[in-house]
């Protein structure tokens, strides 16, 4: 499994620890991951992903997981985040006829 979040592409950043005789060595920054299950009102259950605390804060800021499944680009989403757009917006033209 990659350190990518699903939502927001968030990934591993590389950089240095630098010492007080400004040695240099390279380490990297995880992203701050978290197995979420955030609900969709449009498909009725909870769905799973592994996302970003700060893609968490926008998607309640946004409205819930519907709201901004339906406002996100593909390009940025993981395959199985485009597999949960794609249900919900079938699960929304259905509510809709």
């Amino acid at each position: 499994m990659a350190r990518r979040c699903a939502v927001t592409g968030k990934g591993v950043m590389f950089g240095n620890n630098v010492s007080h005789a400004n040695n240099k060595s390279r380490r990297r920054f995880q992203p701050n991951l978290q197995e979420t299950s955030m609900l969709s009102d449009l498909l009725g259950r909870m769905v799973r992903l592994r996302l970003s605390t700060n893609a968490i804060r926008t998607i309640e800021h946004k409205g819930g997981l519907d709201a901004f499944m339906l406002d996100a680009k593909d390009a940025v989403l993981s395959l199985e985040a485009r597999r949960v757009k794609r249900a919900i917006k079938a699960a929304a033209e259905r509510q809709a006829a």
